[in-house]
């Protein structure tokens, strides 16, 4: 039996705070900034953006802490900047300039940082994080590793080996699923059999669906969850119903029309600046300057240059 997924309308929005507000514009301009350099040629190579899917590392912020480990995957911009705040160093990586996190040799997938990594290679991070959570157990008690994957990483077995590690040594791992209905270009009903949730059960992992994409509804569902994962050092499954609003990458968008319209419809953007006109329209206009700011002064710096490169 696919996969199926059944989502009620979207229920409206409740006020955030100024800062959680900001911090979702920020990403959400810097996204479509990439887009607009890449469609200008500014920019070489790939991007994934989380365009409709910046709710889900703001929910997340403030339930995490320095000491807790986070792994991100190929759309991960928003994770990085939820988790630094940081549109110089991340779009200096991603153009090869000076300042870049990784000296510009990571680009817009692969970013190490403390105790962030990103990857493009779809389930690698899994293993890793239950390996890094063994690491926690023993040596640094309550604190977790985090790792966000996509509904089509379920496709690869790392997932499930690591599934099934942590519920052996009951690890403090909690695995994000940003499931937004398709890999790349396939839908999730036609690759996925069972559920995500069944999935999880199956291996005595814990499991919550969250179907809303309201920032506070999300903290306030996730909150207890990551705080019984601290304190128990048990595994956990948390699956979030998000929309992708863009592309895959850049510009391959295999959707029906129909279907890019229901994924924008329950976008937290739009919805947001229709119930709080006034806070919205002052903090959007506000980030947009912002992220222009950073593309001008970002765009002008040299290329990096790193001593371990050999650049002939």
């Amino acid at each position: 039996m696919t996969a199926t997924r059944t989502e009620a309308p979207p229920t409206g929005p409740t006020r955030l705070t100024d800062a959680d507000l900001d911090l979702l514009l920020l990403i959400r301009h810097f996204e479509l900034a990439l887009l607009d350099m890449f469609g200008r040629g500014e920019l070489h190579g790939t991007t994934h953006t989380c365009l409709g899917q910046e709710y889900v590392p703001v929910a997340l912020r403030p339930l995490l802490d320095d000491g807790d480990h986070v792994f991100s995957n190929h759309r991960g911009h928003g994770h990085y900047l939820a988790r630094f705040a940081d549109p110089h160093g991340l779009l200096a990586e991603v153009m090869g300039r000076q300042g870049a996190v990784c000296h510009g040799v990571g680009g817009s997938q692969h970013i190490l940082r403390d105790r962030y990594l990103s990857t493009g290679v779809q389930g690698e991070s899994a293993p890793v994080a239950a390996g890094v959570a063994l690491h926690l157990k023993r040596a640094e008690p309550g604190r977790l590793a985090l790792v966000y994957v996509g509904d089509g990483t379920w496709g690869e077995g790392a997932v499930y080996e690591a599934l099934n590690m942590a519920a052996l040594w009951e690890l403090p791992l909690v695995l994000v699923v940003e499931n937004n209905g398709i890999a790349q270009s396939t839908p999730t009903g036609v690759q996925l059999a069972g559920s995500i949730g069944g999935r999880a059960r199956a291996f005595g992992v814990d499991h919550l669906l969250v179907t809303s994409t309201d920032t506070n509804t999300v903290r306030a569902e996730l909150a207890p969850v990551l705080r019984r994962v601290r304190d128990r050092a048990a595994p956990q499954v948390v699956e979030l119903l998000t929309h992708r609003v863009g592309p895959h990458s850049k510009g391959d968008d295999s959707r029906r029309p129909e279907e890019i319209g229901q994924a924008r419809a329950h976008d937290w953007y739009a919805r947001y600046a229709a119930a709080f006109p006034e806070q919205f329209s002052e903090h959007d206009e506000r980030q947009r300057r912002y992220v222009a700011d950073v593309v001008r002064e970002v765009s002008g710096r040299p290329a990096s240059r790193w001593e371990g490169i050999d650049r002939g």
